[in-house]
Protein backbone atom coordinates (compact mmCIF):
# COMPACT_ATOMS: atom_id res chain seq x y z
CA UNK A 1 0.00 0.00 0.00
CA UNK A 2 1.55 3.77 -1.17
CA UNK A 3 1.91 6.21 1.80
CA UNK A 4 0.66 9.57 1.21
CA UNK A 5 3.31 11.67 1.32
CA UNK A 6 2.29 14.83 4.06
CA UNK A 7 2.61 18.35 2.83
CA UNK A 8 5.18 19.23 5.07
CA UNK A 9 7.38 16.15 3.87
CA UNK A 10 6.70 17.85 -0.06
CA UNK A 11 7.70 20.95 1.16
CA UNK A 12 11.13 19.86 2.77
CA UNK A 13 11.53 17.72 -0.48
CA UNK A 14 10.65 20.72 -2.90
CA UNK A 15 13.06 23.10 -0.55
CA UNK A 16 16.65 23.62 -1.86
CA UNK A 17 18.73 22.73 1.33
CA UNK A 18 21.55 25.41 0.88
CA UNK A 19 21.62 27.45 4.08
CA UNK A 20 25.09 28.25 4.16
CA UNK A 21 24.17 30.29 0.85
CA UNK A 22 21.10 32.14 3.00
CA UNK A 23 23.60 32.80 5.62
CA UNK A 24 26.22 34.19 3.33
CA UNK A 25 24.31 36.59 1.95
CA UNK A 26 23.61 37.98 5.25
CA UNK A 27 26.77 38.37 6.17
CA UNK A 28 28.27 41.53 5.90
CA UNK A 29 30.97 42.17 2.52
CA UNK A 30 33.36 43.68 5.03
CA UNK A 31 33.88 40.30 7.04
CA UNK A 32 34.28 38.30 3.97
CA UNK A 33 36.50 40.71 2.63
CA UNK A 34 38.53 40.76 5.79
CA UNK A 35 38.22 37.26 6.08
CA UNK A 36 39.58 36.56 2.86
CA UNK A 37 42.43 39.09 3.69
CA UNK A 38 43.21 36.84 6.48
CA UNK A 39 43.53 33.88 4.76
CA UNK A 40 45.59 34.94 1.89
CA UNK A 41 48.19 36.47 4.74
CA UNK A 42 48.77 33.38 6.50
CA UNK A 43 49.19 31.69 2.88
CA UNK A 44 51.97 33.92 1.98
CA UNK A 45 54.06 34.10 5.25
CA UNK A 46 53.89 29.71 5.16
CA UNK A 47 54.86 29.36 1.20
CA UNK A 48 58.08 29.80 -0.10
CA UNK A 49 61.17 27.75 -0.60
CA UNK A 50 60.67 26.97 3.23
CA UNK A 51 57.63 25.88 4.26
CA UNK A 52 56.95 26.57 7.50
CA UNK A 53 53.19 24.86 8.78
CA UNK A 54 50.26 26.81 9.29
CA UNK A 55 50.07 26.02 13.36
CA UNK A 56 53.20 26.88 13.96
CA UNK A 57 53.11 30.26 12.10
CA UNK A 58 49.93 31.25 13.70
CA UNK A 59 51.66 30.24 17.05
CA UNK A 60 54.54 32.61 16.06
CA UNK A 61 52.44 35.29 15.26
CA UNK A 62 50.50 35.18 18.70
CA UNK A 63 53.65 35.00 20.22
CA UNK A 64 54.67 38.10 19.37
CA UNK A 65 51.21 40.12 20.59
CA UNK A 66 51.64 41.57 23.94
CA UNK A 67 50.60 39.84 27.18
CA UNK A 68 50.72 36.54 24.81
CA UNK A 69 52.97 33.63 25.58
CA UNK A 70 53.21 30.94 23.70
CA UNK A 71 54.93 28.03 23.51
CA UNK A 72 56.85 27.47 19.67
CA UNK A 73 58.57 24.87 18.92
CA UNK A 74 60.26 26.04 15.70
CA UNK A 75 64.02 26.23 14.43
CA UNK A 76 65.28 29.81 15.15
CA UNK A 77 65.97 30.29 11.21
CA UNK A 78 62.09 29.97 10.80
CA UNK A 79 61.65 32.73 13.05
CA UNK A 80 63.91 34.96 11.04
CA UNK A 81 62.16 33.96 7.65
CA UNK A 82 58.61 34.76 9.35
CA UNK A 83 59.04 38.22 10.41
CA UNK A 84 62.20 39.39 8.40
CA UNK A 85 61.38 38.62 4.89
CA UNK A 86 58.32 36.77 4.39
CA UNK A 87 55.88 38.96 6.75
CA UNK A 88 57.52 42.16 5.47
CA UNK A 89 56.82 41.26 2.33
CA UNK A 90 53.18 40.62 2.80
CA UNK A 91 52.68 43.38 4.70
CA UNK A 92 54.41 45.54 1.88
CA UNK A 93 52.29 43.74 -1.05
CA UNK A 94 48.91 44.24 1.77
CA UNK A 95 50.06 47.86 1.42
CA UNK A 96 50.91 48.55 -2.14
CA UNK A 97 47.22 46.53 -3.66
CA UNK A 98 45.16 48.85 -0.67
CA UNK A 99 46.68 51.88 -2.29
CA UNK A 100 46.34 51.32 -5.58
CA UNK A 101 42.94 50.18 -5.35
CA UNK A 102 42.10 52.82 -2.85
CA UNK A 103 43.57 55.13 -5.27
CA UNK A 104 42.24 53.93 -8.72
CA UNK A 105 38.52 54.27 -6.87
CA UNK A 106 39.37 58.14 -6.23
CA UNK A 107 40.80 58.51 -9.59
CA UNK A 108 37.38 56.85 -11.40
CA UNK A 109 34.98 58.62 -8.96
CA UNK A 110 36.03 62.33 -9.49
CA UNK A 111 36.77 61.85 -13.38
CA UNK A 112 33.29 59.85 -13.31
CA UNK A 113 35.53 57.84 -15.86
CA UNK A 114 35.54 53.77 -15.47
CA UNK A 115 38.90 53.49 -17.24
CA UNK A 116 40.53 56.15 -14.30
CA UNK A 117 44.07 54.27 -13.19
CA UNK A 118 46.80 55.60 -11.89
CA UNK A 119 48.82 53.20 -14.36
CA UNK A 120 46.83 54.51 -17.28
CA UNK A 121 46.64 58.50 -16.13
CA UNK A 122 50.51 58.06 -16.34
CA UNK A 123 50.24 58.79 -12.41
CA UNK A 124 52.42 55.71 -12.06
CA UNK A 125 54.51 56.22 -14.23
CA UNK A 126 55.07 60.35 -13.16
CA UNK A 127 55.49 58.95 -9.54
CA UNK A 128 58.45 56.44 -10.72
CA UNK A 129 60.31 59.36 -12.87
CA UNK A 130 60.17 61.48 -9.92
CA UNK A 131 61.23 58.85 -7.91
CA UNK A 132 64.16 58.09 -10.39
CA UNK A 133 64.85 61.52 -10.17
CA UNK A 134 65.37 61.49 -6.46
CA UNK A 135 67.78 58.20 -6.82
CA UNK A 136 70.14 59.62 -9.20
CA UNK A 137 70.09 63.26 -7.52
CA UNK A 138 72.97 64.31 -5.52
CA UNK A 139 70.92 64.64 -2.40
CA UNK A 140 72.42 63.09 0.92
CA UNK A 141 70.01 60.18 1.12
CA UNK A 142 70.53 56.31 2.33
CA UNK A 143 68.59 53.08 1.47
CA UNK A 144 68.56 54.75 -2.33
CA UNK A 145 67.17 57.72 -1.25
CA UNK A 146 63.50 56.51 -0.02
CA UNK A 147 63.90 59.23 2.43
CA UNK A 148 63.40 61.77 -0.38
CA UNK A 149 61.61 59.42 -2.68
CA UNK A 150 57.97 59.87 -1.67
CA UNK A 151 58.21 63.34 -2.49
CA UNK A 152 59.67 63.46 -5.46
CA UNK A 153 57.30 60.62 -6.37
CA UNK A 154 54.67 63.26 -5.13
CA UNK A 155 55.74 65.64 -7.30
CA UNK A 156 55.66 63.94 -10.43
CA UNK A 157 52.59 62.19 -9.47
CA UNK A 158 51.18 65.54 -9.06
CA UNK A 159 52.10 66.80 -12.28
CA UNK A 160 51.53 63.99 -14.30
CA UNK A 161 47.93 64.35 -13.04
CA UNK A 162 47.69 67.66 -13.71
CA UNK A 163 48.69 67.95 -17.11
CA UNK A 164 46.55 64.85 -18.22
CA UNK A 165 43.53 66.73 -16.63
CA UNK A 166 44.47 70.16 -18.39
CA UNK A 167 44.80 68.31 -21.67
CA UNK A 168 41.69 65.99 -21.71
CA UNK A 169 39.55 69.11 -20.22
CA UNK A 170 37.02 71.18 -22.70
CA UNK A 171 35.41 73.92 -21.34
CA UNK A 172 34.11 72.74 -17.83
CA UNK A 173 34.31 68.96 -18.68
CA UNK A 174 36.81 66.42 -19.14
CA UNK A 175 36.65 64.05 -22.06
CA UNK A 176 36.55 60.58 -21.21
CA UNK A 177 38.61 59.20 -24.40
CA UNK A 178 41.12 62.19 -24.18
CA UNK A 179 41.48 61.74 -20.48
CA UNK A 180 42.30 58.28 -21.21
CA UNK A 181 45.07 58.98 -24.39
CA UNK A 182 46.68 61.73 -22.17
CA UNK A 183 47.64 59.40 -19.96
CA UNK A 184 49.09 56.67 -21.87
CA UNK A 185 50.86 59.41 -24.03
CA UNK A 186 52.08 61.25 -20.73
CA UNK A 187 53.39 57.63 -19.19
CA UNK A 188 55.02 56.99 -22.58
CA UNK A 189 57.00 60.30 -22.02
CA UNK A 190 57.64 59.73 -18.63
CA UNK A 191 59.09 56.04 -19.63
CA UNK A 192 61.55 57.65 -21.95
CA UNK A 193 62.70 60.19 -19.72
CA UNK A 194 63.32 57.28 -16.53
CA UNK A 195 64.80 55.00 -19.48
CA UNK A 196 67.22 58.03 -20.58
CA UNK A 197 68.15 58.20 -17.05
CA UNK A 198 68.94 54.72 -16.47
CA UNK A 199 71.79 54.82 -20.03
CA UNK A 200 73.07 57.85 -18.32
CA UNK A 201 73.56 57.47 -14.92
CA UNK A 202 76.18 55.42 -14.44
CA UNK A 203 75.65 52.82 -11.38
CA UNK A 204 73.75 54.72 -9.18
CA UNK A 205 70.55 53.78 -11.61
CA UNK A 206 70.38 49.85 -10.61
CA UNK A 207 67.92 49.93 -8.17
CA UNK A 208 65.54 52.14 -10.69
CA UNK A 209 64.76 49.14 -12.76
CA UNK A 210 63.11 47.95 -9.44
CA UNK A 211 60.43 50.76 -9.86
CA UNK A 212 60.49 49.60 -13.69
CA UNK A 213 59.06 46.15 -13.40
CA UNK A 214 57.74 46.70 -9.52
CA UNK A 215 58.07 44.05 -6.89
CA UNK A 216 58.59 43.47 -3.50
CA UNK A 217 61.89 42.51 -3.04
CA UNK A 218 63.34 44.48 -1.24
CA UNK A 219 60.45 44.94 1.06
CA UNK A 220 61.15 46.00 4.62
CA UNK A 221 60.20 47.12 7.73
CA UNK A 222 61.66 50.30 7.77
CA UNK A 223 60.65 51.09 4.90
CA UNK A 224 56.67 50.62 5.08
CA UNK A 225 56.88 52.76 8.11
CA UNK A 226 58.02 55.78 6.21
CA UNK A 227 55.43 55.14 3.36
CA UNK A 228 52.53 54.26 6.02
CA UNK A 229 52.12 58.19 7.05
CA UNK A 230 51.88 59.02 2.81
CA UNK A 231 49.22 56.50 2.22
CA UNK A 232 47.34 57.40 5.59
CA UNK A 233 47.04 60.77 5.29
CA UNK A 234 45.98 60.40 1.40
CA UNK A 235 43.47 57.90 2.31
CA UNK A 236 41.60 59.93 5.34
CA UNK A 237 41.30 62.92 2.74
CA UNK A 238 39.65 60.76 0.42
CA UNK A 239 37.16 58.83 2.45
CA UNK A 240 36.06 62.74 3.63
CA UNK A 241 34.91 63.43 0.51
CA UNK A 242 33.14 60.07 0.16
CA UNK A 243 29.64 61.44 0.56
CA UNK A 244 30.76 64.63 -1.88
CA UNK A 245 31.84 62.08 -4.68
CA UNK A 246 28.67 59.54 -4.56
CA UNK A 247 26.85 63.71 -5.30
CA UNK A 248 29.46 64.39 -7.86
CA UNK A 249 28.19 61.39 -10.07
CA UNK A 250 25.10 63.43 -10.92
CA UNK A 251 27.05 65.93 -12.90
CA UNK A 252 29.54 68.92 -11.70
CA UNK A 253 26.04 71.59 -12.12
CA UNK A 254 23.61 69.22 -10.13
CA UNK A 255 26.39 68.46 -7.66
CA UNK A 256 27.09 72.18 -7.17
CA UNK A 257 23.19 73.01 -7.07
CA UNK A 258 22.98 70.20 -3.54
CA UNK A 259 25.51 71.97 -2.03
CA UNK A 260 28.94 70.43 -2.99
CA UNK A 261 32.35 72.46 -3.47
CA UNK A 262 33.09 70.70 -6.68
CA UNK A 263 36.59 72.21 -7.11
CA UNK A 264 37.59 71.58 -3.45
CA UNK A 265 36.54 68.01 -3.55
CA UNK A 266 38.30 67.50 -7.13
CA UNK A 267 41.33 68.77 -5.51
CA UNK A 268 41.47 67.44 -2.19
CA UNK A 269 40.21 63.75 -3.71
CA UNK A 270 42.74 64.21 -6.32
CA UNK A 271 45.87 65.23 -3.58
CA UNK A 272 45.11 62.19 -1.82
CA UNK A 273 44.85 59.54 -4.31
CA UNK A 274 47.89 61.41 -5.47
CA UNK A 275 49.90 61.16 -2.53
CA UNK A 276 48.29 57.31 -2.29
CA UNK A 277 49.96 56.40 -5.57
CA UNK A 278 53.25 57.88 -5.03
CA UNK A 279 53.67 56.37 -1.80
CA UNK A 280 52.78 52.75 -3.48
CA UNK A 281 55.65 53.56 -6.36
CA UNK A 282 57.77 54.61 -3.84
CA UNK A 283 57.51 51.25 -1.61
CA UNK A 284 56.91 48.34 -5.06
CA UNK A 285 57.31 50.44 -7.98
CA UNK A 286 55.24 50.85 -11.00
CA UNK A 287 52.34 47.82 -11.08
CA UNK A 288 49.71 48.45 -13.32
CA UNK A 289 46.01 47.63 -13.65
CA UNK A 290 44.90 47.25 -9.82
CA UNK A 291 43.23 50.06 -9.56
CA UNK A 292 41.35 49.10 -12.44
CA UNK A 293 40.81 45.18 -11.55
CA UNK A 294 39.66 45.43 -8.62
CA UNK A 295 37.54 48.70 -7.67
CA UNK A 296 34.84 46.79 -11.14
CA UNK A 297 35.18 44.13 -9.09
CA UNK A 298 34.11 45.24 -6.16
CA UNK A 299 31.40 47.31 -7.79
CA UNK A 300 29.96 43.77 -8.61
CA UNK A 301 29.57 43.17 -4.78
CA UNK A 302 28.84 46.79 -3.05
CA UNK A 303 27.50 49.02 -5.80
CA UNK A 304 28.63 52.91 -6.32
CA UNK A 305 28.38 53.81 -2.41
CA UNK A 306 31.92 55.58 -1.96
CA UNK A 307 31.36 55.15 1.80
CA UNK A 308 31.41 51.85 1.38
CA UNK A 309 33.11 51.52 -2.11
CA UNK A 310 36.63 52.91 -0.86
CA UNK A 311 37.05 51.11 2.23
CA UNK A 312 36.53 47.77 0.47
CA UNK A 313 38.65 48.20 -2.63
CA UNK A 314 41.30 48.25 0.30
CA UNK A 315 40.93 44.94 1.96
CA UNK A 316 40.24 43.26 -1.34
CA UNK A 317 42.55 45.05 -3.40
CA UNK A 318 45.53 44.39 -0.25
CA UNK A 319 44.71 40.63 -0.73
CA UNK A 320 44.63 40.64 -4.44
CA UNK A 321 48.22 41.77 -4.65
CA UNK A 322 49.06 39.35 -2.01
CA UNK A 323 47.84 36.35 -3.91
CA UNK A 324 49.67 37.73 -6.84
CA UNK A 325 52.82 38.37 -5.35
CA UNK A 326 52.72 34.93 -4.32
CA UNK A 327 51.93 33.49 -8.03
CA UNK A 328 54.72 35.54 -9.01
CA UNK A 329 57.04 33.63 -6.28
CA UNK A 330 55.59 30.27 -7.29
CA UNK A 331 55.34 29.97 -10.92
CA UNK A 332 58.95 29.97 -11.69
CA UNK A 333 60.52 29.36 -8.25
CA UNK A 334 62.73 29.68 -7.40
CA UNK A 335 63.14 32.64 -10.10
CA UNK A 336 60.68 34.95 -9.47
CA UNK A 337 58.33 36.91 -12.13
CA UNK A 338 58.28 40.83 -10.95
CA UNK A 339 54.79 41.26 -10.11
CA UNK A 340 54.33 44.42 -12.16
CA UNK A 341 54.66 41.93 -14.98
CA UNK A 342 51.86 39.59 -14.32
CA UNK A 343 49.36 42.62 -13.36
CA UNK A 344 49.71 43.51 -16.71
CA UNK A 345 49.09 40.15 -18.20
CA UNK A 346 45.80 39.87 -16.48
CA UNK A 347 45.07 43.79 -16.59
CA UNK A 348 45.56 44.52 -20.28
CA UNK A 349 42.50 41.77 -21.24
CA UNK A 350 40.64 43.28 -18.64
CA UNK A 351 41.20 46.79 -19.76
CA UNK A 352 40.00 45.98 -23.43
CA UNK A 353 37.29 44.93 -22.12
CA UNK A 354 35.91 47.09 -20.47
CA UNK A 355 37.04 49.75 -23.10
CA UNK A 356 34.60 47.50 -25.71
CA UNK A 357 31.82 47.31 -23.17
CA UNK A 358 32.25 50.90 -22.29
CA UNK A 359 31.82 51.75 -26.32
CA UNK A 360 29.17 49.82 -26.70
CA UNK A 361 27.29 51.44 -23.72
CA UNK A 362 27.99 55.00 -25.51
CA UNK A 363 29.86 55.88 -22.06
CA UNK A 364 33.65 56.31 -23.71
Amino acid sequence: MLRTSTRAEVAAVSTPRTPWLVRVRHVSPFVLATAALVAAVLIGVTQGTTAIPLWTTVAMLLDRLPFVALPVDAPESWSRILFDVRLPRVAAAGLVGAALSYSGTAYQGVFRNPLADPFLLGVASGAGLGASIAIVSPLPIDSYGFAWVPLFAFGGACLAVTLVYALSRTGNLADNATLLLAGIALSAVASAITSFLLLTGGPNTYPIFSFLFGGFNTASWPRLLVALPYIAAGAVAVLVQARALNVLQLDEEQAAHLGVDVRRTRLLVLAGASVIAAAAVAVAGIIGFVGLIVPHAVRMLVGNDYRRLLPLTAILGATFVILVDLAARRVLAPQEVPVGIVTQILGAPFFLYLLRRGRSAGSL
